[in-house]
């Protein structure tokens, strides 16, 4: 019998698919206690309460459930605070990328199979990145993909999920100004003028872009992606530029909009560090993990 707690988004609280795949899983003779967040900051404030239950072995896996954002928000305030017991941590992928959580396996088209994996199957310890001390679990994109996430009317998403991001970003694509940036990282450095970057822990954000695919998340590293000015006369290789590190420093000349696995933010300048083996997940398959390409 394992112990749950499910940290829900409010938007997902009411779904039937969610109320029948938790009565499921009770049924099997499993407990499982849910949190229905409200307004920002509780899904980390139910969080720092789970971790405090886990601590003193009342809980044996704190779920999340919702989207990327919710993922983030649950793991970041977990790791925040360290001491858990023997909790592991599962996702429970109710947004509308769900890029994580497709990227580890996850059969997003059927919750109760994801819940009972995170039952069945053991937890593999995966990586967190961190920039500028922050930590994130996917990636950070950097340039046009990160002002398409943030302009991304939420109507939108609610009606034509993952495909609003190709929208908006087609719409917007005339107004976006490259930028300047000097990149460094282990034996690696780059400067010039670039559209966008991606630095990855997991491999894919926007609803399904492969931006890092051959990232793993137990390496105790991030791999970056740079997508320069297009010279029309260099050939495809010049299209992007790519390095692996376990840190990545970044200076531009101007504010550049970044998306922190799908939070917005405005930087001029950041270091980000890979915190190897931090939190251990119950992932939908292993292709992520080092050796098990």
């Amino acid at each position: 019998m394992k112990r749950l707690r499910l940290i829900l988004h409010g938007k997902a609280a009411q779904d039937e698919r969610v109320r029948a795949t938790v009565r499921s899983v009770r049924e099997d003779g499993h407990q499982i206690s849910v949190r229905v967040t409200w307004e920002a900051g509780d899904a980390a404030r139910f969080t720092r309460e789970a971790v405090a239950e886990a601590a003193r072995g009342e809980i044996d896996c704190i779920v999340a459930g919702g989207g990327d954002g919710t993922v983030d928000e649950v793991f970041v305030t977990a790791h925040q605070y360290r001491h858990f017991g023997n909790c592991s941590f599962g996702i429970l992928p109710l947004g509308t990328a769900n890029d994580f959580a497709r990227s580890v396996g996850l059969r997003v088209d059927d919750l109760t199979a994801c819940l009972r994996m995170i039952i069945d199957e053991p937890a593999s310890r995966i990586d967190l990145g961190l920039l500028n001390g922050r930590p994130f679990v996917n990636i950070i994109t950097g340039g046009f993909g990160a002002r398409v996430t943030a302009e991304t009317d939420p109507a939108l998403k609610k009606a034509l999920g993952s495909l609003a991001y190709l929208l908006t970003g087609v719409s917007r694509a005339r107004e976006f100004q490259p930028c300047r940036g000097r990149f460094r990282a282990e034996g690696f450095a780059w400067e010039g003028m670039f559209l966008a970057l991606a630095i990855g822990n997991g491999r894919q954000a926007g609803g399904g872009i492969p931006l890092c695919p051959d990232a793993l998340i137990d390496d105790g590293l991030l791999d970056l992606l740079i997508v320069p000015k297009i010279d029309l006369t260099a050939g495809r290789e010049a299209m992007t530029v790519r390095a692996r590190s376990s840190w990545i420093e970044f200076e531009a000349d101007e504010d550049v909009n970044v998306s922190i696995d799908g939070e917005p933010d405005q930087v001029r300048g950041f270091r980000a560090e890979c915190r190897s083996r931090a939190l251990p997940v119950h992932l939908g398959h292993d292709l992520l993990l080092t050796g098990r390409r």
